[in-house]
């Protein structure tokens, strides 16, 4: 089948995406069919199961963005699981070293190069007719590691340098909180840190993501080096416009 999303990135193209907390089909198949390249469900911080995510990715299929999960942990159980219903392309959360994020290697591959457990109908290899899936799924596999605390950036070259990471993904508002600034992902030194950290992404040869709160913020990480930026998130988008409705109407 490919992976459109993760060819993009080893071809060092600049991925737009967008960022799904909603947890709604129609949301999915809205934001999928628009012109963004990379649309992400959240499992971590938005109420979704596995249960609820499959119906957003099916959803997903009726467009032309890719889409991704973040499973809630780097968990040998959940990435299975996430990759079963069809997931190809993962954003994992908080991996502090090069050996966490081995052990993410490990839990996308199956025996003898993994860990992750063997099923024979499941949505990823469309219910068993897919003969092939087995022996090419690693292939297609987008894995991408989060590394969003001061822990993590101390060892980002170890974290970056691991084979089979595709891409490190920083996460501005712990890292933010991890550095003293809770609240502040725009204060200098972590701007600087985000900075240089897309710096030693690209230095490893991987590719180096980011979720921005502004145009302006994600214009900035393009240019800083970052290849793929979720330019918005879908829930405060909504809040915004219904506030400034508001404000508006009331005025």
């Amino acid at each position: 089948m490919g992976n459109r999303f993760k060819a993009a990135l080893a071809q060092g193209k600049v991925q737009l995406g967008m960022w799904s907390m909603m947890c709604n089909p129609m949301v999915a198949e809205m934001l999928a069919q628009s012109s963004f390249d990379w649309v992400l469900f959240d499992a971590e911080h938005a109420p979704a199961e596995i249960a609820d995510l499959m119906p957003l990715l099916q959803a997903a299929g009726n467009g032309t963005a890719s889409a991704a999960v973040r499973p809630p942990w780097n968990d040998m159980v959940l990435i299975k699981r996430a990759l079963d219903i069809g997931a190809q392309t993962l954003i994992l959360p908080f991996v502090q070293n090069g050996e966490e994020a081995r052990q993410a290697v490990s839990s996308v591959r199956y025996p003898p190069h993994g860990r992750r457990g063997v099923a024979g109908s499941t949505r990823a290899s469309r219910y068993g007719r897919d003969a092939g899936y087995l022996a090419g799924a690693s292939n297609d596999i987008c894995l991408i590691v989060q590394a969003e605390t001061a822990e993590s950036l101390s060892r980002i070259e170890e974290i970056a340098s691991v084979e089979g990471i595709d891409g490190v993904f920083i996460g501005p508002s712990d890292l933010s909180a991890s550095m003293g600034h809770l609240g502040k992902p725009g204060s200098d030194e972590v701007q600087t840190a985000i900075r240089e950290a897309a710096q030693k992404i690209r230095a490893a040869g991987k590719a180096p993501g980011i979720l921005a709160g502004s145009v302006d913020d994600a214009k900035r990480y393009i240019e800083w080096g970052f290849l793929f930026v979720a330019c918005a998130v879908d829930l405060k988008l909504l809040t915004v416009t219904v506030d400034k409705l508001y404000a508006d109407m009331t005025a």
